[in-house]
């Protein structure tokens, strides 16, 4: 809202001082018609260039006042000691400055500056329309009447029936006006008797304020501080208004408290008309140790819950770097109780296998190694004991030489943990690891030969119950030595090749892995600490494990191939590509073995891996995993999007079979109370411009192995150029139909959300739809980082 009058005093200053001698410097009009036509054009051209025109502030002069000035009027007359005076289309212009007027006098002994008759002045960030401006050059102040203003570089505009500006630094308008809003279009706007700023300040002050909706008084406020700038203000943040089955009417009405430049908290009473009133508070900070937030969460009384006790939650995460080596981060939560997320609507930490994390690691870098001391607990999500492990706590040292002699890298990678446990069924358990690991690479543009060799060495000191059944093999102290080795060459082949008449180039990339894994009897060692089975897709056939962890090393004697092909366009944009891999065991070490002892066939299932682009308006990914021997697919996954400018569909599918499931999971023989018939869900996203400023966003998500819902969303956005309203309905399924539950029971919310767009410290409503944890994610095809 800022009418930089300090520009135009300085240029008006040196109007007043110099200009009389660059009148004189003026040529004079030539008689000729048509060289005066000409120069009267390029006047009109001039400032219909700069109208409407940002200046980027690296454009600009660093010292304005020192740039050249010059003067174009139809008239100048000078009377000594009493004015001089231009008269007749003035223009004036300095750097990037550009003043016009139909007049403009500078009176003596007085010192003021007067410019009347259309007036216009451009700084290259505001445009200033007025009737009369006259400026004291004394004192400073300075006086617009009838201004119409227009920021240039950012959205803003307004009006004043008189701009006041006393000295340097302050500035007032009377009866003055500030929106967002393009010309002519009135949907909202701050209307007040006096708007008063300091000059740089980040906000405006509005006395007897008004917002008013299509000129239709709003609300009133007797005082009222709007941001006009980038920066945080104290203030009241937009509401929102939302019904859902579970909660009622919601209504938000979050307050920013600007604290300090590296200290702020946003803090939000939320009212449920079910529940009761919860406030919800956000402190954020930024120090020379790192930055991070601590947010909370409290109900004093739930009416739903029936002992009416409080719920809270809270959550603290930081991430901060200390002298180029130190790292910190911490991520702390804890929750009331159990059943906190399935009652209220929360985003309070991270989860995790129904468990909220809580951990912090401190670690020390340097260029040929780095430490790492970490935590992990957690707090369980289920009523009982969790079966989850806490890290308390783990110490890691890695060492890393490239360059070595003969070419060679050396890494070594090591670890003491200490793993705890609630459960009595579960051993505690003291771990020490080492492994050392010998690389020799080579390459070329065209072949890669890349050799390791490696030795996994670990202690465990275990604490279990001895009188149950399941740990009577495991022996308190157990050490095991694994040594391995791997051998990975791959190759890449070019040629041009047409296709559908259009020139490509394709490659073709085959690999070949040999991977040794010595057989080493590890019955005495607990396999659940930290360690899962890793999902074997087309990727993971060429990893050298198949464990996460180290509590259990999978034997291996086998060899993996596999190929990808790629094509590009003639502009080597990939458009397709096409992998495929399997293993084949040399004997029994790394197969699965049934009940009775029998190995499964000597290769593996068949990973593929696909994407295609076509003319970046149709995209597709895919990959399987394919079990020749049992005639059966293990998993599956695909999507299909069409994208053009503001439109985009995409079908998207995933399938996964129990036993699939069942080989993954630590306790195999619960396999049901997981799935009963694996995962087989097809999902559906839409987005596209109704009519207009009027567009829809869908997304429906469907289990097909129980044939029922899991979550539909639909969300009706109207965006103007300066405001925006969502209308919103949301219905997930809370739990799934089972013996005791005839159907499956689903929540429904509605949501409704409105937005300023353009004024500082506002953030529009977002168009994507809240996932509500039970869909599949969205991942745009053809980007394998999704």
């Amino acid at each position: 809202m800022s009418l930089t009058s300090r520009s135009l005093l300085a240029t008006m200053i040196s109007l007043a001082l110099y200009g009389p001698a660059m009148a004189s410097e003026t040529p004079a009009l030539s008689e000729d018609v048509n060289d005066e036509s000409a120069a009267v054009n390029d006047t009109t051209d001039h400032l219909e260039i700069v109208r409407g025109t940002c200046v980027a502030p690296q454009d600009k002069p660093a010292d304005p006042n020192n740039e050249p000035i010059t003067v174009s009027a139809d008239t100048a007359e000078a009377q000594p000691n009493r004015k001089v005076t231009y008269s007749g289309d003035v223009v004036l212009q300095q750097g990037h400055r550009t003043v016009a007027a139909d007049s403009a006098t500078l009176h003596q002994p007085e010192n003021v500056v007067t410019a009347e008759g259309n007036v216009y002045f451009h700084d290259g960030s505001i445009e200033v329309y007025a009737d009369r401006i006259q400026s004291n050059l004394d004192t400073e102040d300075s006086e617009m009447n009838n201004a119409v203003y227009n920021m240039t570089c950012e959205a803003g505009r307004g009006e004043a029936e008189r701009v006041t500006k006393n000295g340097i630094s302050y500035y007032r308008l009377k009866n003055g006006t500030y929106t967002t809003c393009p010309p002519g279009d009135k949907s909202w706007q701050f209307t007040a008797t006096s708007i008063e700023r300091e000059a740089d300040s980040p906000f405006a002050d509005l006395y007897n304020a008004r917002f008013e909706v299509a000129d239709v008084p709003v609300f009133y406020m007797p005082y009222l501080r709007v941001p006009v700038g980038d920066e945080r203000l104290t203030g009241f943040l937009y509401p929102s208004v939302s019904y859902g089955s579970r909660d009622g009417f919601e209504l938000e009405t979050p307050f920013y408290w600007n604290i300090a430049p590296n200290y702020d908290m946003t803090i939000t009473p939320k009212y449920m008309s079910n529940r009761g009133l919860q406030l919800n508070t956000e402190f954020r900070y930024l120090t020379e140790a790192g930055s991070g937030r601590l947010r909370g969460e409290y109900l004093g009384d739930d009416q739903e819950s029936p002992d009416g006790d409080p719920r809270w939650g809270y959550n603290w995460s930081h991430n901060g770097m200390y002298d180029k080596h130190w790292l910190f981060e911490v991520d702390y939560s804890k929750v009331s109780d159990v059943n906190y997320f399935a009652d209220i609507d929360s985003n309070i930490g991270e989860r995790e296998d129904n468990n909220l994390l809580q951990t912090g690691e401190v670690s020390y870098r340097d260029r040929y190694w780095d430490s790492t001391l970490r935590v992990r607990n957690f707090q369980p999500l289920t009523p009982g004991v969790s079966s989850n492990y806490k890290l308390l706590p783990q110490l890691a040292f890695n060492y890393y030489r490239p360059d070595m002699p003969y070419g060679l890298d050396f890494k070594l990678h090591s670890h003491i943990s200490r793993f705890e446990n609630d459960a009595d069924d579960k051993p505690s358990a003291d771990r020490v690891h080492l492994e050392p690991t010998l690389t020799l690479p080579y390459a070329t543009p065209w072949w890669s030969l890349t050799s390791e060799a490696k030795l996994m060495y670990t202690y465990y000191n275990q604490e279990f119950n001895a009188n149950v059944d399941e740990l009577a093999s495991l022996e308190e102290n157990a050490s095991r030595t694994v040594p391995s080795g791997r051998i990975h060459s791959g190759l890449y082949f070019e040629r041009d090749t047409l296709l559908w008449g259009e020139d490509y180039t394709q490659s073709l990339e085959p690999q070949v892995q040999y991977l040794y894994v010595k057989d080493v009897e590890q019955q005495d060692i607990y396999s659940g600490y930290d360690t899962t089975l890793l999902q074997t897709d087309y990727y993971g056939l060429f990893r050298d494990r198949r464990y996460s962890s180290v509590d259990r090393i999978a034997a291996a004697n086998q060899f993996t191939v596999g190929a990808t092909t790629r094509f590009f366009d003639s502009e080597f944009i990939e458009r397709f590509n096409l992998s495929f891999g399997q293993i084949f065991y040399l004997n029994d070490s790394g197969r699965n073995l049934d009940e009775d002892g029998e190995s499964s066939p000597n290769y593996s299932a068949s990973a593929f891996e696909s994407d295609f682009n076509y003319e970046d308006w149709l995209f597709f990914h895919g990959s399987l995993q394919y079990d020749a021997s049992e005639d059966v697919m293990q998993f599956a996954n695909a999507a299909v999007e069409y994208r053009q400018d503001d439109v985009f569909s995409q079908v998207n599918y995933r399938y996964v079979s129990k036993d699939y499931i069942q080989q993954s999971l630590p306790d195999n023989d619960q396999i049901d109370n997981y799935t009963e018939e694996g995962i087989s869900q097809l999902g559906f996203s839409t987005g596209f411009p109704v009519y207009g400023s009027l567009s829809l966003r869908g997304d429906y998500y469907h289990d097909l192995t129980e044939n029922q819902m899991l979550e539909g969303q639909i969300t009706l956005n109207y965006r103007s150029a300066c405001w925006m309203i969502s209308l919103g309905y949301n219905e997930y399924m809370k739990s799934r139909s089972n013996v005791n539950t005839q159907s499956a029971e689903y929540e429904q919310n509605f949501s409704i959300s409105f937005s300023l767009i353009g004024l500082a410290g506002a953030t529009p409503a977002s168009l994507s739809s809240a996932d509500g944890g039970n869909a599949i994610a969205y991942g745009r095809p053809f980007y394998l980082n999704n």
